[in-house]
C-alpha cells in the first residue's frame, strides 16, 4: 500500500502563489499527499529538498517558487509530477543513487528580465530606527575603524610568496597566548595573490588588504614581503595613505625579508613578543550595536535555505539596521534571478542602478572566459534541490528581508562608511566573498547552510546556521543555530530574538563553534586573466599535449652512482575543494602527533590544502584541477590515499570518482570521507582513522632496493638567472638520467629552457612543444616539457610534482623559494650573491670547477632518497601548495 501524507507533514509551500512545493523528507514513488482538499500521487521519488507540482503548469508556463519564476515547462506537468531540470539530472547521475530518476527534463531554466522602470522609482523609506540602543562588550578604536569583537594580532602576508612564513612565524609563537588571556588570537593571513605577475585584481588586492590592516578586530598586524614582488609592502602602505585608511591607529609594522627563511622569523618572532603586552592591555567596554557590521553569507546551500536560514537573517539583520547597525549582503551571482526582488526597495535611483551595474559587470567578466555567471550551483547544491542559479538566488536574497531597503551598493572590499543594508559585489565563493565582507568592515559573519558548511575566517568570528533540524542533529558539533526550529513551529519572532541575543554574546567575546574547533582559512577573489573576449576562442580550442617524451640528445655517458631505497610511502589526505582543506590538514596533523602508521610502512601523512573545487569556472580550468589530483592520488610517493570532500563542493567525492574512471584509474583503491555526510569534523576524522588503520593492516613490509639513474624521476626548474655553466651541466644531467632509463620533466616557464646552453646541448630537434598538460603524470619515461600558463612558482612546482617526479632540483638565483609538501625540493645556486645572503636555506652552493657540479647534485639527491639529509626550507617549514586556474579560470 502506497503511504499517505497531509502536505504540511512532507513538504512546504515557500509562499501561497507557489505552483511547486519542497519534499520535506524523501517521498517514495507513488506516496499520495492531500493538498488542498485534493490528492496528489507521485510519479518518481522525490529527494529532500526536491521540487513536485501541487498545481497543473502548461507548455511554456513559468514555474514558481517565492512566487517568482526559475523555469519554464517543456511538456505538461500535472500535480504530483517531480520537476526537474537537464542540470539537475547531470548532477545527480554523478551520484551514486538508489532511485530511479526521470529520462528526461520537464522544465528549462528561465528567469524574469530586470526592468527598472526609472520614471516611476520611488525611493523607499528608512526602516523606522530604535529609539534605545543596545550594548555588547567590545574593543574601541578610533571613529574611522569602529569597534572590534576580537583583539588579535595578524600576520599578513601581502602576497602569495609570504604565506608560509606568515602560517610558520603564527604556529611558532601560538605558545605565547596562554600568558595573553586578552589576546585573542595570533594568525597567519596567507593567500593566493600579488604573485609574480602584474594581476588584473590589482586594486582589488589593495583594497582587500588594506581593509583586513585597519580592520577594528586587529590589535597589532605586521604585514610581510620580500619587497620585490609585483605587489610590494611600500605599494601597499602607498595605497592605504593615498586613500586615507587609519594606517597610524594600528600598531603595526612592514617587514621586508631580506636573508634566510629562519633568521627573518627570528625577527618576525621578536617583534610580536614586543607588541603581546601592548595588545593585551586593550580591554572590552560597553559598546552600542551599531557598531556591529554583519556579513551575510550563505554557503553549502539547499532547498531549506531560503526557507528558514536565510529569512533568519533577514530578521536578524533588519533588526540590526533599526538598531543603527550594518549588514553587507554578498556573492553577485547568487542575486542573478532575484534582481526584482533585492529592488522592491531601495534608496534610491543611484544605488538600483549600480547594483544592477555591478551584475551586469560580473556577467560579462565570467564571459570573458568561456563561463557563464548562471553557472555557479555546485553539485551539492543541485543534489539538495537547487536546480539552477534563479532558484539558489531567489532563497539567497532572502537574508534581505523584504521590509528592508537596499541601502548601498558597494565594490568589493570597498569600506562601509555608512550604517544601513548594504549590497556588496563578490563572487558566489564563499570564502572569497566573506573576504571582501571583512576588508569592507564587517566584524561579525553569519552564515547560513543546508549541507553544513565548516569553514571560518581568522580573525572574525563566524556564527553557522544550519536550515534543518535533521541537519544539525547530524553536524551539532559544528553548528551554532538550529533554524529548522522554524520550520518545526517556532514562531521567526522567536528564533529571532533567541540568534540575535547569541550574535551580541558572541560579539562580545563568547566562542564560535568554529572558534572552538581552530581551523580558518583567507580566500581573496582570486585574479582573472581575462580582460576580454578577443582570446576566447584559441584558449579553448589549444590543444593538449600528447603525453610522449621529447627527442635529446645521447651523447652523455653513464654516471656510476646508487641508491638504496625502500617501499615506505606518504599517508595522503587529498580534500577535494577548498573547504575540506584546512580539516584534512588538522586531521594530517593529529595523526603525525600520533605517530599513527610510522611503523607500519607510513613514513608520515600529507595534506594538500588548496583553494580550488568550489565557485569557479568549468571548462579547461576545471580539467586542469580534475588531471591534476588524480595525478597526485597516483603519485608513486604515496602508499595510501583517502579522498576528504566537504560535501556540497562541484568536485564531491563521487565527481572524483567519475574522474578517476574516466582516467582509466580505480576508485575502489582509494578511501573517501565526508564532513558533512559522515556528521561533521569529530565523525570524519574517527572514520578516516578506521580507514587507514584498515589499509596498514593489510600492508605487507616494507622492502629496500638498490637502483640506479634508471629510477631516478627528477623535475628541474629554475627562478632567476641562468649562468651558461649551469646551463650546460644540467643538460649534461638531464642525458644522463634519461639515457640510463629515467625521467626528467622541466616547466615550459623555466629560463632553462631558453638558455642555448641548456636547450641547444639537450634537444635533438630545435622549437619543441611541451608533450605534458599541467599536472599530467608522466607515463612515459625520458624527458618532458609541462605546460605551465603562469610564473607562478608554487602553482609551478605543485603541476611539475604532479607529473610523478619523485625529487625537484630547483636553480635558484633570485631567493630561496617555497618547497612542495612531500615531493623533496633541493635548492641551489651559482650566483655569489645567494650563496652568500641565503647560504642556510640552501641545499647546495654550486661552487668551484662547473664539472663537479653534478656529482655534487647526484650525491645530494642520494642523501635525500635515503633520508640521511632533508631540505632545509622544508624543514625549516618553508612549504607551500596551489593548483592553477591557467588563463580561463574565473571566480564563480
Amino acid at each position: 500500500m502506497n503511504a499517505s501524507y497531509n502536505f504540511d507533514e512532507v513538504a512546504r509551500l515557500p509562499l501561497p502563489g507557489d505552483n511547486v512545493a519542497v519534499a520535506t523528507r524523501q517521498l517514495e514513488v507513488g506516496t499520495i499527499i492531500y493538498f488542498q482538499g485534493k490528492a496528489l500521487i507521485l510519479d518518481f521519488t522525490v529527494m529532500e529538498g526536491h521540487r513536485f507540482a501541487v498545481k497543473a503548469i502548461a507548455i511554456g508556463e513559468a514555474l514558481l517558487s517565492w512566487e517568482l519564476p526559475f523555469g519554464l515547462a517543456l511538456q505538461a506537468i500535472q500535480p504530483g509530477n517531480y520537476v526537474i531540470n537537464q542540470g539537475a539530472l547531470d548532477a545527480l547521475g554523478m551520484r551514486s543513487l538508489d532511485l530511479a530518476l526521470p529520462a528526461t527534463p520537464n522544465f528549462v531554466d528561465y528567469s524574469q528580465p530586470i526592468n527598472l522602470d526609472e520614471t516611476n522609482f520611488q525611493p523607499a523609506p528608512k526602516l523606522p530606527a530604535y529609539p534605545d540602543t543596545r550594548t555588547f562588550m567590545g574593543y574601541r578604536r578610533n571613529q574611522a575603524r569602529g569597534v572590534g569583537t576580537r583583539n588579535t594580532i595578524v600576520l599578513l602576508g601581502t602576497t602569495s610568496l609570504t604565506g608560509s612564513y606568515v602560517t610558520q612565524l603564527a604556529a611558532s609563537l601560538q605558545c605565547e597566548l596562554k600568558n595573553y588571556p586578552q589576546v585573542d588570537g595570533i594568525v597567519p593571513v596567507a593567500h593566493t595573490e600579488g604573485g609574480v605577475e602584474e594581476p588584473n585584481n590589482l586594486d582589488l588586492l589593495l583594497r582587500t588588504l588594506s581593509g583586513f590592516i585597519v580592520h577594528p578586530n586587529v590589535g597589532a598586524v605586521l604585514i610581510v614581503d620580500y619587497g620585490n614582488e609585483t605587489v610590494t609592502n611600500k605599494m601597499l602602505e602607498a595605497y592605504l595613505r593615498e586613500h586615507n585608511y587609519p594606517l597610524d591607529d594600528v600598531l603595526h609594522q612592514f617587514l621586508s625579508i631580506k636573508a634566510s627563511f629562519k633568521k627573518n622569523l627570528t625577527i618576525g618572532e621578536a617583534i610580536v613578543r614586543d607588541w603581546l603586552p601592548m595588545v593585551n592591555a586593550m580591554e572590552r567596554t560597553p559598546e552600542s550595536i551599531r557598531h556591529i557590521k554583519l556579513a551575510l553569507q550563505c554557503g553549502g546551500s539547499d532547498a531549506f535555505s531560503g526557507i528558514s536560514a536565510n529569512p533568519l537573517l533577514g530578521w536578524i539583520s533588519r533588526e540590526l539596521v533599526r538598531y543603527g547597525g550594518s549588514a553587507n549582503l554578498a556573492e553577485t551571482d547568487e542575486l542573478i534571478g532575484a534582481e526584482s526582488y533585492v529592488l522592491q526597495k531601495v534608496r534610491d535611483l543611484e544605488t538600483a542602478r549600480k547594483f544592477l551595474t555591478l551584475v551586469e559587470q560580473f556577467k560579462e567578466r565570467a564571459a570573458w572566459h568561456g563561463a557563464s555567471a548562471e553557472g555557479n550551483p555546485s553539485g551539492g547544491n543541485k543534489y539538495r534541490g537547487l536546480y539552477n542559479i534563479y532558484l539558489k538566488s531567489i532563497g539567497a536574497a532572502r537574508k534581505k528581508d523584504p521590509a528592508t531597503r537596499l541601502d548601498h551598493a558597494i565594490h568589493y572590499a570597498e569600506p562601509m562608511k555608512d550604517s544601513g543594508f548594504h549590497f556588496m559585489d563578490s563572487p558566489g565563493n564563499d570564502l572569497e566573498g566573506i573576504a571582501g565582507q571583512v576588508a569592507a568592515g564587517c566584524n561579525m559573519i553569519m552564515f547560513t547552510t543546508g549541507n553544513g558548511s565548516v569553514t571560518n575566517f581568522p580573525f572574525v568570528p563566524t556564527l553557522k546556521v544550519v536550515t534543518t533540524t535533521r541537519r544539525f542533529q547530524l553536524l551539532a558539533n559544528d553548528m551554532d543555530i538550529n533554524a529548522g526550529l522554524y520550520q518545526e513551529g517556532m514562531s521567526m519572532d522567536e528564533l529571532g530574538k533567541q540568534s540575535f541575543e547569541l550574535l551580541i554574546q558572541t560579539a562580545s567575546g563568547q566562542l564560535s563553534v568554529g572558534e572552538k574547533a581552530g581551523h580558518s582559512q583567507v580566500q581573496i577573489w582570486r585574479n582573472w586573466r581575462q580582460n576580454d573576449a578577443s582570446k576566447l576562442d584559441t584558449l579553448l580550442n589549444a590543444p593538449l599535449p600528447k603525453g610522449e617524451p621529447i627527442a635529446i640528445r645521447t651523447d652523455a655517458g653513464a654516471y656510476p652512482i646508487r641508491f638504496t631505497r625502500d617501499s615506505e610511502g606518504i599517508g595522503l589526505i587529498l580534500p577535494t575543494s577548498l573547504c575540506s582543506a584546512q580539516v584534512a590538514k588538522k586531521i594530517a596533523i593529529r595523526l603525525n602527533q600520533l605517530e599513527f602508521g610510522q611503523h607500519k610502512h607510513l613514513s608520515r601523512f600529507v595534506a594538500l590544502a588548496h583553494t580550488e573545487g568550489c565557485g569557479n569556472n568549468a571548462g579547461p580550468s576545471e580539467q586542469m584541477y580534475t588531471r591534476t589530483m588524480v595525478s597526485y592520488i597516483t603519485h608513486p610517493l604515496v602508499r595510501h590515499c583517502l579522498l576528504l570532500e566537504h560535501g556540497c563542493e562541484k568536485t564531491h567525492n563521487d565527481f572524483m570518482r567519475h574522474q578517476m574512471e574516466e582516467m582509466g584509474v580505480d576508485p575502489g583503491s582509494f578511501g573517501y570521507a565526508s564532513i558533512q555526510l559522515d556528521g561533521g569534523i569529530e565523525k570524519a576524522t574517527e572514520k578516516i582513522e578506521a580507514w587507514f588503520a584498515d589499509q596498514l593492516s593489510q600492508t605487507g613490509p616494507t622492502t629496500k632496493k638498490t637502483v640506479g639513474l634508471e629510477s631516478l624521476r627528477i623535475g628541474i626548474l629554475s627562478d632567476g638567472s641562468v649562468t651558461n655553466e649551469a646551463g650546460d651541466q644540467l643538460a649534461l644531467l638531464t642525458k644522463m638520467i634519461v639515457g640510463a632509463g629515467g625521467t626528467v620533466v622541466v616547466p615550459e616557464n623555466s629560463e632553462l629552457l631558453s638558455k642555448p646552453a641548456y636547450k641547444d646541448n639537450l634537444l635533438a630537434v630545435p622549437n619543441v612543444q611541451p608533450s605534458l598538460a599541467y599536472g599530467e603524470h608522466a607515463r612515459n619515461t625520458g624527458f618532458h616539457i609541462m605546460e605551465t600558463p603562469t610564473e607562478h612558482w608554487v602553482e609551478t612546482i605543485t603541476g611539475l610534482a604532479a607529473t610523478g617526479v619523485e625529487l625537484m632540483i630547483a636553480l635558484v638565483n633570485r631567493l630561496p623559494m617555497q618547497t612542495h609538501p612531500f615531493v623533496p625540493m633541493l635548492q641551489v645556486a651559482t650566483e655569489q650573491t645567494m650563496q652568500q645572503t641565503y647560504t642556510s636555506d640552501l641545499d647546495l652552493l654550486l661552487t668551484g670547477i662547473p664539472t663537479n657540479w653534478n656529482g655534487q647534485i647526484l650525491e645530494r639527491c642520494k642523501q635525500v632518497i635515503e633520508e640521511s639529509y632533508t631540505p632545509r626550507l622544508f624543514e625549516q617549514g618553508n612549504v607551500d601548495f596551489q593548483i592553477t586556474r591557467g588563463l580561463l579560470g574565473v571566480t564563480l
